[in-house]
């Protein structure tokens, strides 16, 4: 399976306490004892919670998250090692930090005045608002006063609570219900499925819920934006605190912490309602007539199928006699001279033009410079897919220009759409490109693919020695 693939993150997550003992974590395994000081035990333990927006184990077996990405960078600083330990409901995180068995939280929790009375908040590095969601089959409700009387559940302990009791001051005949054992996906997919009338969920969350469930909406906002922090105990580590502040100053400034946002977030709101319900559709409809095909690509490419027909359905909502008006065919789209090249004789033939498609693609992420990390190299090989390496070559020279980074996507996203502008493409190579489009056409892929890995299994070649022997130098990320 592609090794640059696996890193476009999705919201699709598997639990990830069963598999916890063997990497030697625990959800409940918490020191009954205060930690000693991280400088003492050369080890950072952190409590998180599994959720896609903090941690969680994706599709392909590996770990993620912001904040598991924030952590371990941060443990990488420190030089030490890092323990995550997955709280088993969102009710037993302050009081694990209060009592100092944990030396601090990176579950996405909400700067709010309550809990900084009992506990100490690090930099900010994430804004995000809380907003009433419901079904859209429904009626919109406009106000506080429209949900009285309804079905309304929120996570306990989290800072929804704490929202709601502030609001019941004011509208007394406010009423929910707090659940433990469930994250807030859970809670949304209640609300997309009409099992309850309404929760409450951070803007962020809810983007991503709305590429899987499309009738899920937002009613209106809840309060004003609020800041999502590392928390630490009142009387904790000071060495620990400042060592925090220095990082997040340092990422903040270097770009790093953008970078990670925009991986994980920078491409979730590019569809509106009506291209998920066409996809979705389309996935149940279509897709099953060439999974096959998708998969035996995969086989030859070693890159993730549901990558592939993510790729294939932006080109062609996967229609095998699609054809533009330049001459661009087949379900992948190929140029007669790619085609040639491949040794494609019928563009139109599913069977010829998925593979060639896949070995294309994997051509062009082979021809980047070597030092491109992933999931940027798999983004970038995208954006050459739709504009040719040639141009956003040159995109990358305008990127350095400007003194950004040519081997960040999310830098080379803001450079690409110059190359549509005479004052930029005349200074450069192959000249004249619709660099904006290679962007929208990455962004979808990735919203594609995630959706791809929600609600289909990954594949495991019957003969991994033979698809590794047909691609010896594919790239191991």
């Amino acid at each position: 399976m592609d090794k640059g693939a696996k890193e476009g993150q999705t919201f699709a997550m598997r639990p990830i306490i069963p598999l916890l003992l063997a990497l030697g974590l625990t959800a409940c395994g918490i020191a009954e004892k205060p930690l000693p000081p991280v400088q003492e035990s050369h080890e950072l333990v952190v409590m998180t919670r599994n959720s896609p927006t903090t941690y969680y184990e994706d599709a392909h077996g590996n770990y993620a998250g912001l904040e598991y990405d924030l952590v371990s960078l941060f443990a990488k600083d420190l030089g030490v090692s890092v323990k995550f330990v997955v709280a088993p409901e969102f009710t037993k995180i302050i009081p694990a930090l209060m009592k100092k068995q944990v030396h601090l939280v990176a579950a996405g929790l909400t700067v709010t005045p309550e809990r900084e009375k009992i506990i100490r908040f690090g930099p900010p590095y994430q804004t995000v608002q809380q907003q009433i969601v419901y079904n859209n089959l429904g009626l919109k409700p406009a106000s506080i006063g429209d949900l009285f009387g309804k079905r309304i559940e929120v996570i306990a302990g989290s800072s929804y609570v704490e929202r709601l009791e502030q609001e019941k001051k004011r509208y007394p005949k406010l009423e929910w219900h707090e659940v433990k054992n469930m994250e807030i996906e859970d809670l949304l997919e209640k609300v997309a499925n009409g099992e309850e009338d309404y929760s409450i969920a951070d803007s962020h969350f809810i983007a991503m819920a709305q590429n899987f469930h499309p009738d899920l909406a937002v009613a209106f906002n809840l309060g004003k934006p609020e800041q999502l922090a590392w928390a630490f105990p009142k009387d904790g580590d000071p060495y620990l605190f400042e060592k925090a502040q220095a990082f997040f100053g340092r990422i903040r400034q270097d770009g790093t912490l953008q970078h990670l946002l925009d991986r994980y977030y920078g491409h979730v709101e590019r569809l509106n309602r009506i291209d998920v319900v066409a996809f979705l559709d389309k996935m149940n409809s279509t897709l099953p007539a060439y999974r096959k095909l998708f998969q035996q690509a995969q086989e030859i490419t070693e890159i993730d199928w549901r990558l592939i027909a993510a790729l294939g359905y932006q080109e062609s909502h996967w229609d095998p006699l699609a054809t533009s008006p330049t001459g661009v065919r087949g379900l992948m789209m190929l140029t007669g001279d790619t085609a040639d090249h491949l040794g494609v004789s019928n563009r139109l033939d599913p069977k010829e033009n998925i593979p060639a498609g896949a070995n294309y693609f994997l051509t062009l992420k082979e021809s980047l410079a070597d030092h491109i990390p992933e999931p940027d190299r798999t983004w970038i090989a995208l954006a050459s897919y739709n504009n040719g390496l040639g141009h956003v070559e040159d995109a990358r020279i305008l990127a350095q220009r400007k003194k950004l980074n040519p081997d960040s996507w999310t830098d080379l996203k803001k450079v690409l759409p110059l190359l549509s502008k005479s004052d930029y493409h005349t200074t450069v190579k192959h000249g004249y490109a619709r660099g904006g489009e290679a962007v929208i056409f990455v962004e979808n892929i990735r919203t594609y693919y995630d959706i791809l890995m929600k609600f289909e299994q990954p594949y495991k070649s019957p003969f991994p020695a033979l698809s590794s022997a047909k691609n010896p130098a594919r790239p191991r990320g």
